[in-house]
């Protein structure tokens, strides 16, 4: 068995020509045009490019984009300053406040003060509380990206034994508690392994689908999953680089051994990776018929 490569390349690039659709439809029937801030503070060469993937992406669908170039010593009073100026801007649907912040501010305050009606990225506590009881207004887009992974690739997730490697609130979490919801697209049986799990291959083997991101290079082996597996791999991992400097990229599974047992795998990079920013995309898109009550 060879495994179907989900390539998150392709299903991004399907979503942003639906994007684009909604977003044209939207300022023709309705005078609605969607805007998404980006608040980059300091010169993080990996933020930046981050960044700036963002700003163009908001520019190719159509949505209204602003950036905020902070330098390094901004103070922590300065940004929240900004995002309450940003939090009463009707021009702004959404607000992104790019991680890592600088050590001397408080990243917790600072993803705290965006509105949670304007939290696109969908990490406020709100946000979060609405994911757990079945009522999100924003799924984290990481998570939200390896639903529709799943969902478009037409693998079976009611009813599925789920095993998540990893635990972050930024990925582990959400996905969990996205794919237990009563409701489409959802309705698995979850399990959720971690550093202090005594025996994680009793877990993996019986799992029809596994979402690694443990942030570990090839930890998941061959010998670890069954036949037939449904492989979601959500790590970048840099184990070196080639003679030209190029930095050569795995993820948390083991791909080339994996991949001839499972029915289906994300390749690293090209799966996960091209999702995240698609999903930011369409949370803004729905901040903004939110906030026009067309929603």
């Amino acid at each position: 068995m060879t495994a179907q490569i989900i390539s998150g390349t392709e299903i991004a690039k399907e979503i942003r020509a639906e994007l684009k659709q909604e977003i044209a439809d939207l300022k023709e029937k309705h005078n609605v045009v969607p805007g998404l801030v980006t608040v980059l503070v300091g010169a993080d060469p990996a933020s930046q490019v981050y960044v700036g993937q963002k700003e163009k992406t908001s520019q190719n669908l159509g949505i209204y984009s602003e950036r905020y170039d902070l330098p390094e010593d901004t103070s922590q009073e300065d940004l929240l300053a900004l995002i309450d100026k940003l939090n009463n801007d009707p021009k702004i649907n959404g607000i992104l406040v790019q991680l890592p912040l600088p050590k001397h501010i408080n990243e917790t305050e600072v993803l705290y003060a965006i509105s949670p009606k304007k939290d696109v990225d969908g990490f406020h506590p709100v946000s979060l509380g609405k994911l757990m009881i079945g009522e999100p207004d924003y799924i984290p887009c990481t998570p939200h990206g390896i639903q529709q992974l799943l969902i478009r690739s037409g693998v079976k997730i009611e009813g599925a034994e789920v095993v998540v490697v990893g635990r972050s609130n930024i990925v582990g979490k959400p996905i969990a508690n996205i794919l237990l919801q009563k409701a489409d697209g959802a309705n698995a049986t979850v399990t959720v392994c971690h550093t202090r799990t005594r025996d994680l291959a009793f877990h993996t083997k019986r799992a029809d689908i596994i979402i690694a991101a443990a942030g570990k290079a090839k930890a998941i082996t061959a010998d670890m999953v069954k036949d037939g597996v449904v492989v979601i791999d959500v790590g970048v991992n840099q184990i070196g680089t080639t003679a030209e400097g190029k930095r050569i990229l795995v993820g948390d599974v083991d791909f080339e051994a994996v991949k001839e047992k499972a029915s289906a795998i994300t390749p690293v990079p090209g799966g996960v990776g091209p999702m995240t920013i698609t999903m930011l995309m369409m949370n803004t898109v729905r901040a903004a018929k939110l906030a026009a009550g067309l929603a």
